[in-house]
């Protein structure tokens, strides 16, 4: 099921309900009912509570939008470097310069078909892809340089692989979800309390109630799919996850 598909149900569902209890509670109010005597301490809490959670909406939208930045930017990390290491060692004799690119491809495809998959399935990385980036950082050391070309370009493969090292373990340890469990009960909680706070102030049957209210608990309901959405700070399709490796390794498939 696509995500578009699972936030129009989630829309739509959140407009029924809403439109729902209207009506049912339309049926139960007397003719004698007059919506103008609103208490206005009840129209006082319902402005209150609706610009507080505004308010939290948009700390946890911006949260998990930075988190998703910060994603995007450390996997760039990662293959810009790898990429660099497969760049510089063209002047590297040819048994070694054939080796290290292995390694290369080698751990770019299997953190693309495999590791990804898996990190966003289980929020962590694989000891495989430990194991293949520690061949490769054995295979730059244990090179020595016998020629100037050669002798300039070593410490900089060094410093590619440590740097994609580094960017690799920082995918590691940010790859579950940005918003805690408490959080999500408090903005649940929240999209409860500010839909059926409209209730209170006694809205009836007239076409213009009946649209807004059912606009406002769809967009709350399409907030809170924005954020869980954006809550996976890798995204939730592998595929996308790895284009940053498909773009700069196109060979590896």
């Amino acid at each position: 099921m696509s995500d578009w598909l699972v936030l129009g149900i989630a829309m739509a569902a959140a407009c029924a309900v809403v439109l729902t209890i209207v009506l049912i509670n339309h049926r139960r109010i007397g003719d004698d009912d007059d919506p103008s005597q609103t208490p206005d301490v009840i129209e006082y809490m319902t402005m209150m509570i609706g610009v507080v959670y505004a308010i939290v909406l948009g700390l946890a939208i911006a949260g998990v939008w930075e988190a998703r930045g910060g994603a995007e930017d450390t996997v760039h990390r990662e293959t810009q470097a790898l990429h660099e290491v497969r760049q510089r060692v063209q002047v590297y004799p040819a048994a070694v310069r054939d080796r290290v690119r292995a390694d290369v491809d080698a751990y770019v495809s299997y953190v693309a078909h495999t590791e990804l998959p898996h990190m966003i399935d289980h929020g962590e990385n694989t000891r495989r892809g430990t194991e293949l980036l520690d061949k490769l950082r054995r295979d730059v050391t244990g090179f020595e340089p016998r020629t100037p070309p050669a002798n300039q370009a070593y410490q900089p493969v060094v410093d590619q692989v440590a740097a994609a090292d580094d960017a690799r373990t920082a995918r590691g340890e940010h790859a579950g979800p940005t918003m805690p469990g408490v959080v999500w009960f408090g903005l649940v909680a929240g999209a409860l309390v500010a839909v059926g706070l409209i209730f209170g102030l006694q809205i009836r049957r007239s076409r213009r109630e009946l649209v807004l209210a059912g606009l406002y608990s769809a967009l709350i309901a399409f907030l809170l799919f924005l954020i869980w959405d954006l809550d996976a700070p890798f995204g939730r399709d592998a595929a996308e996850a790895a284009a940053s490796f498909t773009s700069l390794f196109p060979h590896i498939g």
